[in-house]
């Protein structure tokens, strides 16, 4: 008797598996404590869901990492949602995880505790860091829903105390998956654009699960990053979130965010006027002592000695002009009477005044004669008087 066997391969087998598992169950939730955790290099994450009597293995690819809530670890309770696979290499079935939520209060007060102790070790709530709020914006950024009260708060606030400011929305999600993500990325975008001078980010006030997406680490190194200095305005005036310790200023609302932003109008336009009053009145008062001041260097003695000296140097000048003209005057005389005495000294010495007392001038051939014995019989000579000259002939003579 011979029977026919239908045998069919481990890949095979895996394979109907595979496909019957995946087909029979959609995607769904499923309650569990996390074991077993481990953030691959790669980015994925691999770990194990239990509870008092079974557990599934599973697997959340790096791509869905980044929408992650909190840092998942062993021991927490969550629920997880995904669809059932089949690993064939290992003939394991397993949940592909697409989101992870902590289950209650209790485990999201641990994930905001462990996530606060890790940014405050790496320095991003150091209050050295915090950049200063301008005291008079003129763009202001909002990152918020544009559906939400938040926005009409700030907006109402706004126009009230200085509606010159002008409002540049970037709308997000605030709560819910992909709510860190796009917060995030409009800090990055009004950072990217810079004609702005500074930030409000948040939202009205709800439950912590609601606003978990400010207690994002993604949203909080985005805020540390940012250089536009960033008011948080998270709804939840008692508690705080990790916006509001890593951004530069915290206001427990939306609409206190916007009263800190900027100042009142009428606040404005009053201390304006104080300050010109204070200026006028100061003014004055440092016009009346400079006057004083002026009045008494007029009387003071430091004042009226430059015209003494004047007066005393002019005097000096009169003095020394009367010297120099006596000097002058003196020394003229003394000129006068020495040409005088040349002068007869020359006349004294003037032949023409010999001449005139009787004496007279012998020439022979031009020449004077100063001796008879150059003088012979038969020579020419000439005599000079006063008055005129003759021609003689000797007639004695050697």
């Amino acid at each position: 008797m011979s029977t026919e066997k239908n045998v069919v391969t481990i890949t095979e087998l895996t394979r109907q598996i595979k496909q019957s598992l995946e087909t029979s169950f959609p995607r769904m939730w499923v309650e569990g404590e996390i074991s077993n955790f481990k953030h691959h290099t790669s980015g994925h994450l691999y770990f194990t869901l239990k509870d008092e009597g079974a557990q599934l293995s599973a697997v959340m690819w790096r791509s869905r990492v980044a929408n992650l809530t909190f840092p998942p670890e062993d021991g927490m309770k969550v629920i997880a949602r995904g669809s059932i696979t089949v690993y064939p290499p290992r003939g394991n079935y397993q949940i592909d995880v697409e989101q992870i939520q902590p289950i209650g209060i209790g485990e999201l007060q641990i994930a905001f505790e462990r996530l606060k102790q890790k940014l405050a070790a790496e320095g991003l709530f150091d209050p050295a860091h915090k950049k200063p709020i301008p005291e008079f914006p003129e763009r202001i950024g909002v990152i918020t829903s544009e559906t939400g009260a938040a926005l009409q708060d700030i907006r109402s606030v706004l126009s009230r105390r200085h509606p010159s400011v002008e409002v540049i929305l970037a709308s997000v999600r605030v709560q819910g998956v992909g709510a860190a993500e796009e917060i995030a990325e409009a800090i990055e975008q009004m950072n990217r654009y810079g004609d702005i001078d500074v930030l409000i980010v948040g939202r009205g006030g709800g439950s912590l699960e609601d606003l978990w997406a400010f207690n994002e680490e993604r949203v909080a190194r985005a805020i540390y990053a940012s250089k536009i200095p960033i008011i948080s305005a998270v709804g939840h005036e008692i508690d705080f979130s990790i916006a509001d310790f890593v951004a530069d200023l915290r206001a427990p609302t939306p609409s206190a965010a916007a009263e800190l932003v900027v100042r009142d109008r009428t606040e404005l336009l009053e201390d304006i006027g104080n300050l010109c009053y204070t200026m006028r009145g100061a003014i004055d008062t440092q016009m009346s002592s400079f006057r004083e001041r002026v009045a008494s260097l007029l009387t003071s003695y430091s004042f009226n000695r430059p015209r003494d000296l004047v007066r005393e140097f002019s005097q000096r000048v009169d003095e020394f002009d009367r010297s120099l003209g006596f000097s002058f005057n003196h020394i003229a005389r003394a000129a006068h009477q020495r040409y005088d005495s040349l002068r007869y000294q020359l006349q004294a010495l003037n032949p023409h005044g010999v001449l005139k007392r009787g004496y007279s001038i012998v020439r022979k051939e031009g020449r004077i004669v100063s001796s008879a014995r150059f003088l012979h019989r038969g020579d020419e000579a000439e005599i000079q008087f006063h008055d005129g000259t003759i021609g003689v002939q000797v007639e004695k003579g050697k």
